[in-house]
């Protein structure tokens, strides 16, 4: 099958927080002393040039300024990053620019300066607007900071920014749930990201479990209500877990979820790149830890991985099958390079249990309300067969 070249994105990874959050399995590193703003910077400099070659002239489409809190980082000095990327890297003149930022670390008016660096999508970690919830999730922002930050965005002209929120948190019920969202709604982001609260390994909640935790059940209710309101006030789920005014998705987050490239630059950071030329997918990683990541030949040293063709197809169905409105055929054929047969059985098996459905995107196949809610069914069917047990 023909393997073609998909779009391209950046991410960049700026590891620091200033407290680490015990639900969180990002890698993400509590700040001790000053913030080493120009040696990272630099640092991500060299990594960028390092990984030039490999995708040549190809343009990028959006980047994504991720961590951690990069909003910890300048406003200067992220418009110098972005001016001397575009010496380095084919950057779109009207590329998607998103920058996370944590209520608690903006200082009131830099939005406008950030708006002034080359900033056009701001993603701000909300989490919950309920003052109990808050402080048990580790978070060092309130409500109220919340509500300032969005203030600030559209007066700067970033109304084009995302809310993160979560639900099923630690002692909430239905009502609290519901009354998160409708505060985040008030705001009017352009986008909301909803998505539960999960124990991941290595974080201090995967190791102590807090208490209070919503059942499975509960949990898939608050979802369901969640989305009836966001739906009523014009948010239409487009992703498992984003809702986005008309126009306003993603466009750096659909490319994962369409199983673009994408160069990660930073501590930690994953990239995906396509070779048409070689006919293979590789996944690069950086080093993590941010010190050995600055030490002298490090940042441009990635671990390169070849992803197998036996693994391409659940490689492939972990981000496209997100998607409410689905793939199709064309599209896994032209991205991973496969025939459908490696997964049209897969495809029929979950299609006969009422989990996908014929009818997404250009004609192709969907996950069913009842596939979303199982999604992690949806993607095992299409592990290579030892994997599966």
């Amino acid at each position: 099958m023909h393997l073609s070249t998909p779009p391209l994105a950046l991410y960049l990874h700026f590891p620091w927080c200033v407290s680490k959050c015990p639900y969180c399995d990002f890698n993400s590193h509590a700040l001790h002393g000053e913030l080493p703003q120009q040696s990272y910077l630099d640092a991500l400099l060299t990594d960028a040039e390092a990984q030039r070659d490999q995708v040549g002239s190809r343009r990028v489409l959006s980047l994504f300024l991720g961590g951690g809190t990069p909003s910890l980082f300048s406003p200067s000095a992220i418009g110098r990053l972005l001016e001397r990327l575009r010496e380095r890297l084919e950057i779109d003149p009207a590329a998607e620019i998103t920058l996370e930022a944590n209520p608690g670390t903006i200082e009131r008016g830099r939005f406008q300066d950030y708006r002034a660096a080359g900033i056009t999508r701001v993603s701000l970690g909300a989490q919950s607007f309920a003052p109990a919830l808050l402080e048990r999730l580790g978070r060092i922002h309130s409500a109220q900071d919340t509500r300032i930050a969005a203030e600030e965005l559209h007066v700067a002209g970033l109304s084009n920014f995302n809310l993160d929120l979560m639900y099923a948190l630690p002692g909430q019920d239905l009502d609290g749930a519901l009354a998160d969202v409708r505060s985040a709604i008030e705001l009017a982001p352009a986008h909301i990201s909803h998505y539960q609260l999960t124990l991941e390994p290595g974080t201090v909640f995967g190791g102590r479990p807090p208490a209070g935790l919503p059942d499975d059940e509960l949990g898939y209710e608050m979802q369901r209500q969640c989305q009836l309101e966001l739906a009523a006030a014009g948010y239409r789920q487009y992703e498992t877990s984003a809702y986005a005014r008309p126009g306003a998705r993603c466009a750096h987050n659909l490319n994962y979820w369409r199983f673009g490239d994408y160069l990660g630059v930073g501590a930690g950071a994953h990239g995906k790149i396509t070779s048409i030329e070689d006919k293979t997918v590789t996944r690069t990683l950086r080093e993590r830890e941010p010190r050995r990541y600055l030490a002298r030949g490090h940042h441009g040293a990635p671990v390169v991985t070849q992803v197998k063709d036996e693994e391409l197809p659940f490689e492939f169905m972990m981000n496209a099958l997100r998607l409410v409105e689905g793939f199709d055929q064309a599209l896994y054929e032209s991205r991973t390079g496969l025939s459908w047969d490696s997964v049209a059985v897969g495809v029929g098996r979950l299609e006969g249990r009422g989990l996908l459905i014929r009818g997404g995107a250009a004609g192709g196949w969907r996950p069913t309300e009842l596939g979303q809610r199982f999604l992690n069914d949806l993607i095992t069917e299409f592990l290579p067969a030892p994997s599966r047990g």
